[in-house]
């Protein structure tokens, strides 16, 4: 038997691969953003419409035939050369992977867009780092401004900043992301 959070070898033995969402996916989505106990958990029908509607700009990631990891993003209406990344999240199981940062290196390959934003509130740590190595491998520059405080979000949310990475470079999408 594992200990709780650990590896199965059966888990362990499998490549991880990667995919645009499905409709399907959505439920599984739902369960890795509730159980990371750090996300805002959205309704399963916010999932599924970014699975119906956003699979383009979104991916998931699988160890076999199970969903463990999404990125859910949308070009941004107004900045059509922007993809704003919504929620990433990775399932216990295929941390220490680097699944994070190779579904982003995917998506941002697939997407050729010139800048990626985000919002990070200030304690996440992981997620800086993980937008941080981003824009290294793509060769970009990385600004933060405060994008939505306690007036917006409620007194019971930290602020969220504004991440916004680029311009990135696209020629050796190969190279830079191995």
């Amino acid at each position: 038997m594992s200990a709780p959070g650990s590896v199965t070898p059966e888990v362990d033995a499998q490549a991880l691969t990667t995919s645009t969402p499905l409709v399907a996916d959505a439920v599984s989505m739902w369960e890795i953003a509730a159980a990371s106990r750090v996300l805002d958990v959205k309704p399963r029908y916010a999932y599924a419409l970014m699975c119906r509607d956003f699979s383009a700009t979104s991916i998931v990631a699988r160890l076999g035939d199970r969903v463990v990891g999404y990125v859910t993003g949308y070009l941004r209406p107004d900045a059509p050369d922007t993809l704003f990344v919504w929620q990433v999240a990775v399932h216990a199981d295929a941390r220490g992977r680097r699944a994070a940062a190779t579904m982003l290196d995917e998506l941002v390959s697939r997407v050729r867009a010139t800048f990626l934003e985000t919002t990070i509130t200030a304690d996440n740590d992981a997620s800086i780092a993980l937008f941080s190595g981003l824009a290294q491998r793509r060769g970009a520059g990385m600004e933060r401004t405060e994008l939505f405080d306690g007036a917006v979000l409620g007194a019971d949310h930290d602020p969220e900043f504004l991440y916004r990475i680029g311009p990135m470079t696209h020629a050796s999408d190969d190279a830079r992301t191995r």
